[in-house]
């Protein structure tokens, strides 16, 4: 199992398709088959003995439940192979993914730079965990660039980045950043669930560490919990030691279903992308909107660089309305017809939620005067998500007359 198909003489598209496949290990099977087990046996001692290892030098052998099987390497050898990666390790959830590579890297006594337009949980863990742990957290103005050299430390570990930023959408300057990192001896991470491993290449870039809540894209379907972390060769022993010793694994269904969803990635990915920027567009043009924060339009904060570094953009971004009562907005969206109201997105379906996350930021100013919606754009039919908008948008006005402005 540690051969598997070069991928990457094909153009994307296909490396979707067949990547971390290899059929003749599978009897023909075009899908790896699901792998259920914790124990594994070995035909003598000494071939126990070898297979550990084995394992350890980083063949992909079968010596344990938690250490990896075919269903889970079949997605991580082709997650790896999409974002231009050396290896990578799969976990329960985006956050653990998170957890686990800013564990790896850091110990009491550590520096982090974290990015202050985090993904929140990724804030939470900073506060809590790591400041137990005896790591010190700075947060930064995600649009500092090379400007993040003033924030170094002698004992700046690690520096970690979500471009583009969770709900506000800022870009971040990732080859500036990388070159800042790298001449410090830091190790640069970086949440790169929003564009995908096809539309940002993170180690083009400079990164080290890929992090991803394939929960979203890469499951597509709203029905699986899951995260990624894809590294150098430098930094792969390292993650996995840490991810072994955590006992991070998951289970095999879920890994099977993540293999469904991302052969289909790229095209569903595509969609998104068509939908959300006509929304985004149409969007701009309303009298109730003060800003669209979608990367891929003009005035979008990062826009140049998007511009410049990213392949494509996804369907979630953010509208900035004018002023607007709390309850309003939140009327608003309770009457909405297809856009949903939850957490998480990636899946076929469009979301809606009103965002607060000024109290958060204590790096950089708050660029907003008026209340925040994050918006996924699904597969829905574009025209019908604009029937929607536009009557909720004319529900908004209305309820203005109800509401009074907060504060």
């Amino acid at each position: 199992m540690n051969k598997h198909p070069d991928s990457s003489v094909f153009r994307e598209d296909t490396q979707v398709v067949v990547s971390g496949r290899d059929t003749k290990s599978y009897g023909g099977l075009i899908n790896p088959p699901v792998y259920h087990g914790s124990t594994i046996l070995a035909e003598s001692v000494e071939t126990h003995n070898s297979r550990y290892l084995d394992s350890q030098d980083g063949e992909q052998v079968m010596v344990y439940g938690t250490m990896g099987n075919p269903t889970a390497w079949s997605l991580e050898n082709a997650i790896a192979e999409l974002e231009g990666g050396y290896h990578c390790s799969t976990y329960p959830s985006g956050l653990a993914a998170i957890s686990v590579a800013l564990m790896a890297f850091l110990k009491s006594g550590d520096h982090l730079l974290m990015t202050d337009s985090t993904y929140a949980p990724t804030r939470r863990f900073c506060n809590t965990v790591l400041r137990r742990f005896g790591v010190e957290t700075t947060y930064y103005d995600p649009l500092i660039g090379a400007g993040i050299e003033s924030l170094m430390r002698p004992n700046t570990a690690v520096v970690y980045t979500e471009s583009p930023g969770s709900n506000t959408f800022e870009v971040q300057d990732i080859p500036a950043i990388a070159e800042v990192a790298r001449k410090h001896g830091a190790i640069l991470q970086l949440d790169n669930t929003w564009a995908s491993p096809l539309y940002f290449k993170p180690f083009e870039h400079g990164v080290d560490i890929s992090i991803q809540a394939a929960t979203k894209y890469i499951v597509g379907h709203s029905d699986v919990l899951l995260g990624s972390v894809t590294t150098t060769k430098e930094t792969w022993k390292t993650l996995r030691d840490c991810t072994w010793q955590f006992g991070q694994c998951v289970a095999p269904d879920d890994l099977y279903l993540a293999q469904r969803g991302l052969r289909t990635m790229a095209v569903r990915l595509r969609q998104h992308q068509q939908n959300s920027l006509e929304i985004a567009e149409w969007l701009r043009n309303r009298d109730e909107v003060r800003r669209v924060l979608h990367p891929g339009l003009p005035d979008a904060p990062g826009h140049d660089i998007w511009k410049r570094d990213f392949l494509g953009a996804s369907g979630l971004f953010g509208v900035e309305l004018k002023t607007f009562a709390k309850k309003a907005v939140e009327k608003m969206v309770d009457e909405m017809r297809l856009f949903g109201i939850g957490s998480s997105w990636g899946g076929y379906e469009s979301l809606m939620l009103p965002v607060n996350v000024r109290d958060l930021r204590t790096a950089s100013p708050w660029r907003f005067e008026g209340p925040l919606l994050r918006l996924y754009i699904g597969l829905e039919d574009v025209d019908d998500l604009k029937d929607d908008l536009y009557d909720g948008l004319g529900r908004l006005r209305k309820f203005k007359d109800n509401f009074s402005a907060e504060t």
